[in-house]
């Protein structure tokens, strides 16, 4: 009788295992049921952990490992991705190539957004799972730092909006300059004149920084006084794309460019969109920085429900 008494006590302190095939206590079932004498939750069939904010933090955490979405799965693909386009280019097997590139590599993209996510994630996750407090500070004071960045950014872009637009077209005009260098650089330029409808970055005119569409009369290219084909009027009767309907585009008169190709920039046109939709914008960020938020809380409740019980063992 002793002895089953004592198996049917609550374990006191906080006991993690990422997989357990315990049976839960007498009275509770698998679904995070209450216990009767205390403020603890029972997880996956024989856990228990304490605090409520604690009970959905981990959860959340330990139902996405279950089905496998685990924000590090998704920063190991953007990961192995970017990887994969570097060795593809000779990247990987010259290391110093990558300063190379006058322009922005959006490889970079992949690299820095799945590192980010793989460390957010596995901080997250495994502290949770494994009740791990360094994990969980470490989780929310990266996420911390990353709120703060995206919120000096927002300053500082509204406060120097004229520094920001110089700092953009400078961007922009060296990138132009690199079009050539690499496919992945002009790909990205192609899609952004294409989308925004514009060409260069305050013009047409931009191009001639580029070696084979300037006007100079040294230039041999057949590109010369020309612009790529995403700076074209798009024809809805033509199914297959031109790509050389930029060619000497720029010697026609300004109104015949009109017809033919965007003489737009990118930076006015970026601007225009921004405002046209900056209701959406400002909601995805304000939604963004409260879920950053939400999982800063989650996290320090969680690790002062776990220090507060390991305290009183």
């Amino acid at each position: 009788m002793g002895e089953g008494n004592t198996q049917n006590r609550p374990e006191k302190g906080i006991r993690m295992k990422l997989f357990s095939i315990e049976r839960p206590e007498r009275g509770m079932d698998a679904n995070l049921n209450p216990h009767p004498e205390g403020n603890f939750w029972r997880w996956s069939h024989g856990e228990i952990i304490h605090g409520k904010l604690g009970k959905v933090f981990i959860d959340y955490f330990s139902h996405r490992w279950k089905i496998q979405d685990e924000p590090e799965f998704l920063g190991i693909t953007f990961l192995g991705i970017g990887l994969w386009a570097w060795n593809e280019k000779g990247v990987l097997s010259n290391i110093s190539s990558i300063t190379d590139l006058g322009g922005f590599d959006p490889v970079w993209l992949f690299l820095v957004v799945g590192g980010v996510m793989f460390i957010l994630g596995f901080a997250g996750c495994i502290g949770a799972l494994r009740e791990n407090t360094f994990l969980l500070k470490f989780f929310s004071v990266f996420l911390g730092i990353i709120f703060f960045l995206e919120l000096t950014a927002g300053v500082l872009a509204f406060v120097f909006k004229d520094w920001i637009k110089d700092q953009l077209y400078f961007f922009i005009n060296n990138n132009i300059r690199a079009y050539r260098d690499d496919i992945d650089l002009q790909n990205l330029i192609d899609f952004t004149q294409e989308y925004w409808q514009c060409c260069g970055a305050f013009g047409a005119d931009d191009w001639n920084l580029n070696i084979y569409f300037n006007c100079t009369d040294s230039n041999a290219s057949r590109e010369r006084c020309g612009v790529p084909f995403s700076c074209c009027t798009k024809d809805p009767a033509e199914d297959v794309i031109n790509t050389q309907c930029g060619y000497d585009a720029r010697q026609k008169p300004e109104v015949d460019q009109q017809i033919v190709i965007y003489t737009k920039g990118c930076v006015p046109q970026f601007e225009k969109w921004l405002q046209d939709n900056l209701t959406i914008v400002a909601g995805i960020f304000i939604g963004i920085a409260l879920l950053q938020i939400f999982g800063i809380c989650l996290a320090q409740n969680l690790v002062s429900d776990i220090e507060a019980v390991r305290a009183s063992w």
